[in-house]
């Protein structure tokens, strides 16, 4: 009876394992929504070794339209710069590895048409 509460005890354990640690290639946190007009956004954050990384996407389906990106990592701007939607899906993308300090990490990035008005605001924790 002992050595079939030990088996149990240990089959247990083994399934509770992949739960307690992310597999490797994990997709991480992904969050995706609707921008203020007809644009969608989807923002990505991952743990990569000691840093995250970070990609934020925004799809308009319009090529040519110029749009001013922010990207924050609890409060911190990790960029900040302009991007030009393109062909063939009408959309742009950022992606950045920054540093990973210890706790939750609030990741937070908007995006606004530089014509249009449209605006873009998307964030998750990590």
């Amino acid at each position: 009876m002992r050595t079939l509460i030990a088996f149990a005890a240990v089959l247990a354990a083994a399934a509770l394992l992949p739960a307690l640690a992310p597999a490797k290639g994990s997709p991480g946190v992904i969050r995706s929504g609707k921008c203020s007009g007809n644009a969608t956004w989807k923002l990505k954050a991952k743990n990569d070794d000691s840093r995250i990384e970070i990609e934020f996407e925004v799809d308009q389906n319009r090529v040519g339209r110029r749009w001013n990106v922010s990207l924050n990592r609890g409060g911190t701007v990790v960029f900040r710069g302009t991007r030009v939607t393109r062909a063939p899906s009408g959309s742009f993308s950022v992606q950045r590895l920054v540093a990973n300090p210890a706790g939750a990490n609030r990741i937070s990035a908007i995006a606004r048409a530089a014509a249009g008005g449209q605006v873009c605001r998307a964030s998750l924790t990590v």
